[in-house]
């Protein structure tokens, strides 16, 4: 497929709850001067409702369609920096979409991601047990992050801002490269 006729992202942040896509991504869109934009903010804006709504009241196999959906028009039309919802990669269409672009998986441990998340009452995959249900979504995603990842940044007990000049690095190596 060429590219070359459609808009592509500098970088496409992805990784777990927690690992700070968000903030990262807003960073490095300041110190680039593009836009940041994140799938989970493009689900609930085109569904009229939270990510947390949707799955309450239509299920997670509504949410991942849309997030497959929303993923899929980001890639084609944003040329900032672009954050993907933590379940989006689980999507075999989603993974071979991200091929070609330069995906970073922002890793983070479960004493961090815990931390961060905190109680987690807006994220609907951790009801119940929360450090256990972080747990367990590491095991199962952390290989389908590095399966589409080009390049890996530990956040663990890193400064948010070290982590975007990490990333920021090596995009701009990436593209002069």
């Amino acid at each position: 497929m060429s590219t070359t006729s459609q808009t592509r992202p500098r970088v496409v942040l992805v990784g777990p709850m927690g690992a700070g896509k968000s903030t990262v991504g807003r960073l490095l869109a300041d110190a680039w001067g593009i836009d940041f934009r994140d799938t989970d903010a493009d689900v609930e804006a085109a569904a009229g409702r939270s990510v947390s709504d949707i799955f309450v009241e239509s299920g997670e196999a509504t949410f991942r369609a849309l997030e497959r959906d929303a993923v899929a028009v980001a890639l084609t039309e944003h040329d900032g920096v672009l954050a993907l919802g933590g379940g989006a990669v689980l999507d075999p269409e989603t993974r071979a979409r991200l091929a070609g672009h330069r995906v970073v998986f922002l890793r983070v441990g479960l004493s961090d991601a815990a931390s961060r998340v905190g109680l987690g009452v807006s994220r609907p995959l951790l009801l119940g047990n929360i450090r256990g249900r972080i747990k367990q979504l590491l095991d199962e995603r952390t290989p389908v992050y590095e399966s589409v990842a080009a390049h890996t940044v530990d956040t663990n007990g890193c400064p948010a801002e070290e982590v975007a000049r990490v990333v920021r690095a090596w995009v701009e190596e990436e593209i002069d490269g």
